[in-house]
């Protein structure tokens, strides 16, 4: 074994020391912070037997005893006393209402963002036995998924469980849509919109188109400039042009087009600048939003009313998944099997192959633990390389963003596939970690230990509706 490669694996070994040093801070912190949420709810456990030997009617003298011990918490952490006051009350909800996530916390098996997710999500769960079987399902998630994925997650079981249909809730919060300005520092300010999901997300894709093809677009100015310099000094001349043939080059970020645009077409009704030739691709207002819808069969039918979702990241009420995907032509429709999440009907015209609708409903998002770039934006990466005789095969093939895809040839980093989905992939030491599974969908039937070889999103039993080519 030659130096480089002793070191290499010195190296890696010290990664995995890291990794494992890390997780045991972080169990050691989830158990310092579950005392911390004992600490506070028993303080306002107090202030309630205080409260409760009050004999005014006056709602101001009823809450003094919470607000006096929430004021001398915060000023013993500097802390304002608002917000120790609602710290107090989730920590009190916590320990009474969610004893299996207190639980879990205590032991480090999920962190306090985790319990915090279950706790939110939880809540407008009213039946104690109904909470308590959403606790023990949304736990097994927890215990191996990220923070974000454990929220989706935990949102679509609440829903079922929510005596309130979800156009209901819809119908409600979409009254709360509303737009406001944020001042901030070195004359900034922040224009912010609340509204519902699929506009706002449509909106951001269609700026987001937008803004590459300005990028592209600049991108090949200045190839051809470049290729006019190279040709100017191979002719002999000096390859400088004069200055005022030098064209104007785009210096901005995407994210500074996204923002220019937004408030040109806010302000004008069009971008203002667009440097795209119209008799080839329409112009930057040709361009349309795109966004991708998932709903089960039943909810598309009719039949259930909940399971849709934009992007893999958040609910779509009924009414707008059903109308969307029954209106808009150039939608792409898989139809599954709500029981085996088998294919049943594909839209035959389509250009996408089955497969990567399937892997794209699926996966939802890049399988990398942390990830949340949305599949449709990601590769389809083989598992077990193609090269060296994996096959074209479900069961070997998942989605991986550039980034992440990249890494996995770059490195030692290689992944198992497991039946179901499931990713095995251990360090590059050889050091064991905890298998990764797609997001668990809300129409599947629920797990019941983190042990448990299935999953319960194996196989999706959903109906992917994807706008766009891929």
């Amino acid at each position: 074994m030659d130096a480089d490669e002793k070191r290499r694996r010195a190296e890696e070994k010290r990664a995995g020391v890291f990794a494992d040093e890390l997780a045991k801070l972080r169990r050691r912190r989830a158990a310092l912070e579950a005392k911390e949420a004992r600490l506070l709810a028993d303080a306002y456990a107090l202030t309630l037997e205080q409260r409760s030997r009050i004999g005014s009617v006056s709602s101001r003298e009823r809450d003094m005893p919470l607000r006096s011990m929430a004021l001398e918490l915060g000023m013993a952490v500097r802390v304002n006393d608002r917000s120790m006051q609602t710290q107090m009350h989730d920590a009190h909800e916590l320990v009474e209402r969610f004893p299996q996530t207190m639980e879990a916390l205590v032991e480090g098996r999920v962190s306090r963002a985790h319990a915090q997710v279950i706790q939110d999500a939880g809540r407008v769960i009213e039946d104690p036995v109904d909470r308590a079987s959403f606790e023990r399902v949304v736990l097994v998630e927890a215990e191996r998924q990220t923070v974000p994925r454990t929220k989706t997650y935990a949102r679509q079981r609440a829903a079922v469980l929510d005596p309130r249909p979800l156009q209901e809730r819809h119908d409600t919060a979409i009254r709360q849509r509303r737009v406001w300005v944020t001042d901030l520092d070195d004359t900034l300010s922040a224009l912010t919109i609340v509204g519902g999901n699929v506009y706002i997300h449509g909106a951001y894709h269609r700026l987001t188109t937008q803004g590459t093809t300005i990028k592209n677009v600049d991108r090949a100015k200045r190839r051809a400039y470049a290729a006019a310099r190279a040709e100017a000094e191979a002719n002999g001349s000096d390859g400088a042009p004069a200055e005022d043939a030098e064209p104007w080059f785009d210096e901005r970020t995407l994210d500074e087009i996204r923002c220019d645009l937004a408030l040109d077409m806010l302000l004008a009704g069009s971008p203002v600048i667009d440097p795209t030739d119209p008799t080839t691709g329409g112009g930057l207002g040709a361009i349309r939003a795109e966004v991708q819808i998932t709903i089960p069969i039943t909810t598309l039918t009719g039949v259930t009313s909940s399971g849709a979702e934009l992007n893999g990241v958040t609910p779509v009420d009924p009414d707008t998944a059903r109308r969307m995907a029954g209106t808009v032509k150039i939608w792409e429709r898989v139809m599954t099997d709500p029981i085996t999440g088998v294919v049943t009907a594909v839209d035959r015209y389509q250009l996408h192959p089955s497969q990567t609708r399937y892997l794209n409903a699926r996966d939802v998002t890049c399988r990398t633990p942390g990830c949340r770039r949305p599949a449709k934006l990601c590769h389809i990466d083989h598992s077990k390389d193609f090269a060296h005789g994996g096959k074209s095969c479900n069961d070997n093939l998942c989605n991986e963003c550039a980034r992440h895809h990249t890494l996995k040839h770059a490195t030692n980093w290689h992944v198992e596939q497991l039946p179901g989905g499931i990713l095995n992939s251990p360090a590059p030491a050889g050091r064991p970690t905890t298998a990764t599974h797609p997001p668990a969908s809300p129409s599947s039937p629920p797990a019941t230990t983190a042990d448990s070889p299935s999953h319960p999103s194996d196989p999706i039993a959903r109906t992917l509706a994807q706008g766009g080519r891929r």
